[in-house]
């Protein structure tokens, strides 16, 4: 997975974002493209509060309806189909402050169904204090199940906040972990 760390300190133009919808076991899911990298991706119940995300950080946007840009949903076929590794091969722009991106390129080092509580996750950023801060960041997560934010547990191992319900987080993780090769190498880009 490439991480592309965007330079948009000028956000106030006309963004063209590519917008396909996909339907998977666990419900529809919708993502946004922006010149070949995948900047959005939620449960289409929640499209609207992502799009208002968008808006915030593109200013302008043209939504442009696609089948599938930059094969982003031919990997989530892939993934739901049992491939789980394909995921690790979507170039990424999540935008978001540094210690967010810090927060997301530690999880995408995660492999396919093995999870992490979030105090662990706040030692491997090196911020062990930052449990909450950590929190928030895995919540702010704009782009779900591909930065795979539901790998997130409680520090007790109970499956905890997730934005698509834990019943779909259970789903994913029972998903990897029957279908994970545990030889997935991510390939990571540069991160803030």
């Amino acid at each position: 997975m490439l991480v592309y760390e965007a330079k948009y300190f000028y956000i106030r133009f006309h963004m063209i974002v590519e917008i396909a919808k996909f339907d998977s076991p666990i419900g529809s899911i919708t993502l946004a493209v922006c010149d070949q990298y995948l900047c959005a991706l939620s449960f289409s119940e929640s499209w609207p509060s992502t799009e208002v995300i968008l808006g915030r950080r593109f200013g302008s946007i043209d939504s442009r309806k696609v089948e599938d840009s930059a094969g982003v949903v031919d990997h989530l076929k892939s993934y739901f189909i049992g491939s789980v590794e394909a995921l690790s091969e979507i170039n990424v722009d999540p935008g978001g402050t540094q210690f967010q991106r810090k927060v997301w390129a530690k999880l995408c080092e995660l492999q396919p169904g093995e999870t992490i509580s979030y105090t662990n996750l706040a030692c491997r950023v090196g911020s062990p204090a930052a449990v909450r801060a950590v929190g928030a960041a895995n919540g702010a997560n704009p782009i779900a199940i591909v930065i795979p934010c539901h790998r997130v547990i409680g520090a007790d191992g109970r499956l905890v906040g997730y934005g698509g319900g834990i019943e779909r987080k259970q789903w994913l993780l029972d998903h990897e972990r029957t279908h994970s090769r545990r030889t997935v190498i991510r390939k990571l880009g540069k991160i803030g």
